[in-house]
């Protein structure tokens, strides 16, 4: 990057005072210049295709469009996308969602400022910028047993409290079909009963109470 070259970057927060501190942050920096700043993933998307920036600085938790189907579907149409994730979730499930959208950055809400402007600048390079204590749990999740759509939504209802039967009708499948997917959630997940499923799915963000 040359002495007057500046990293274009477009911010996505749903939140206006992060976006405003955010701002501040970055127009202090010579070498970046804010281009522009979206509050839901429908504009994301616009002010990207509009604008072009170098790199997107977006979290995940967005009205309309999550952010990571944000960046899946930018990444669609323009491969090349640098993204950094800037997030207050942490979880193994969540990390891992964002990397395989295109994400080659995150950085989690309470790191410092010194930590989001080296990611910006890092990934502005066409490289990845995973912190440790990220990089550990996206480690672990893509050594952990994937579990299908369908025993993903069982795992949800029976977060939920959810019976088998009333699992059965909610998803209109047999009561035999749904012990057979709770067998393979407790195989997959290593555990012996529903509650420790649970306390698992939760720990890795697989599902939300």
């Amino acid at each position: 990057m040359t002495s007057t070259e500046q990293i274009r970057v477009l911010l996505v927060d749903d939140h206006p005072i992060l976006l405003d501190g955010l701002v501040m942050l970055l127009e202090c920096e010579p070498d970046i210049a804010v281009i522009g700043q979206a509050s839901d993933g429908e504009e994301a998307i616009a002010l990207f295709q509009q604008h072009l920036p170098d790199v997107l600085l977006i979290d995940l938790r967005l009205p309309t469009i999550s952010g990571i189907e944000v960046i899946a579907s930018i990444r669609a149409d323009y491969p090349q996308v640098r993204v950094v994730v800037l997030s207050t979730y942490d979880t193994e499930e969540e990390i891992y969602q964002a990397v395989q959208a295109g994400a080659k950055g995150y950085v989690i809400k309470g790191s410092t400022s010194d930590e989001l402007l080296k990611a910006v600048r890092t990934v502005y390079q066409n490289q990845s910028y995973i912190p440790p204590s990220v990089s550990e749990k996206l480690v672990r999740r893509m050594g952990a047993p994937t579990l299908s759509t369908r025993e993903q939504e069982v795992l949800q209802l029976i977060a939920e409290g959810k019976t088998n039967l009333q699992i059965s009708a909610e998803l209109t499948i047999a009561a035999s079909t749904v012990r057979f997917h709770v067998g393979h959630i407790l195989d997959k997940l290593g555990v012996s009963d529903r509650t420790q499923a649970i306390v698992q799915a939760v720990n890795q963000g697989i599902v939300r109470l």
